[in-house]
């Protein structure tokens, strides 16, 4: 599985940016697909997730309320939607898939990652 981010940019604090994750082939019915992202010095960060079959959604409270994760299985590609941007949302986001929901806040535990997008929010 290929995963390929865009979507990324610069955008004002409070601003609006929406990010995809285009997959290779179809995802297999149990794949988990997650966004994290990771800022200059630090590790990476569970941002949200969402269940390929079940379009079931899992957010960071850090983001919650903020950003917005769908599907469009029809392309294969996913969508993180990321509204009233603050200048701590900046870094390089990266989506990956694993099998594993259960387990959907652990890096570790996803096979596939994209190249990653950078978002950079000036306050």
């Amino acid at each position: 599985v290929q995963l390929q981010a865009s979507g990324g940019g610069v955008v004002q604090a409070g601003g609006s940016l929406r990010i995809s994750c285009a997959a290779s082939g179809r995802p297999e019915s149990d794949t988990t697909i997650g966004w994290f992202r990771q800022a200059p010095g630090k590790g990476r960060e569970f941002v949200s997730a969402i269940g390929w079959h079940t379009d079931s959604t899992y957010y960071a409270d850090s983001v919650k309320g903020r950003f917005t994760f769908s599907r469009d299985k029809a392309k294969s590609t996913v969508y993180l939607q990321m509204d009233s941007l603050k200048p701590e949302d900046t870094a390089v986001y990266y989506c990956g898939t694993t099998d594993k929901w259960r387990f959907l806040k652990l890096a570790s535990k996803y096979k596939y990652w994209g190249q990653g997008t950078e978002v950079t929010v000036s306050s």
